[in-house]
């Protein structure tokens, strides 16, 4: 799906995403991947959201966000309890939803100027 692309300047802003991949700034990455306002877009090891361990809320903390937005493939899928603690220790805000829906609100709040990470898992097939 294409996304309006939004005039920010050099912000990695989402322009598409689809079945194994989103765009930002007109560029495909494929899987999954993390995204901020700046600096690099870095691909991500976590697929799925089995694959979501404290192992991968350490590494999304370590840039030390305003809020995270998880992503977590074609529908919203809650990580285990257990392996949100950390999150909820740091106070950091965070969402989880679906990608699209991920990347539709990272494009908002990071063109409001918030310190936003999306760590978004690929769709594994075309949204409707």
């Amino acid at each position: 799906m294409k996304l309006h692309q939004d005039q920010s300047g050099a912000l990695n802003t989402v322009t598409a995403y689809g079945a194994g991949y989103i765009e930002i700034n007109a560029q495909r990455h494929e899987g999954a991947l993390k995204v901020t306002p700046e600096g690099q877009i870095e691909s991500w090891s976590v697929a799925v959201i089995d694959d979501f361990d404290p192992a991968a809320v350490s590494e999304l903390l370590a840039g030390k966000p305003e809020i995270i937005l998880l992503g977590t493939g074609a529908i919203q899928c809650f990580p285990l309890a257990e392996t949100l603690a950390e999150l909820y220790r740091s106070q950091t805000g965070f969402e989880v939803m679906s990608t699209p829906a991920a990347c539709r609100t990272y494009n908002i709040l990071m063109a409001e100027g918030r310190q936003v990470l999306a760590a978004l898992m690929p769709l594994t097939s075309d949204p409707e």
